[in-house]
């Protein structure tokens, strides 16, 4: 399988840097997966699991917002924030899950509604990793 330059970066670290023959990507207008030849596009990520797929194998990393772009040098990820599953704090990842239910009453309007959506990718990403570690 043909493959392409990826690099992930957040602002504490570059995350990733490397050839891959696949990135699935957790866009906020829908995952998309980027091979090599992708057509250019620059799109906004939501949190989520960003896969990537090297020498036959995966590794999923957590992205909490970001963009992504894909050019013909490849697809760059520019990460809020990038965890590796393996780096996560699985119980520190459920307090926060904890604190934005408890903060939702704190909200109105348009500034709730972005605060359900968050709370909900929240959710989505600990039930991946649920699912995760019963396989």
């Amino acid at each position: 399988m043909a493959t392409f330059h990826f690099d992930l970066v957040s602002p504490e670290q570059l995350a990733f840097s490397g050839e891959v023959e696949q990135v699935d990507v957790p866009g906020i207008e829908g995952d998309f997966g980027v091979l090599a030849g992708h057509a250019p596009v620059v799109a906004a990520i939501r949190p989520g699991i960003l896969t990537v797929t090297a020498g036959g194998t995966q590794q999923k990393i957590i992205v909490l917002g970001g963009l992504a772009e894909v050019s013909e040098k490849g697809l760059t990820v520019l990460a809020d924030v990038a965890t590796s599953i393996q780096d996560l704090d699985r119980a520190q990842f459920a307090d926060a899950i904890s604190a934005m239910e408890e903060k939702l009453a704190e909200h109105e309007g348009s500034e709730l509604d972005r605060a359900i959506e968050r709370l909900d990718h929240f959710k989505s990403i600990q039930h991946q990793l649920s699912a995760t570690a019963m396989h």
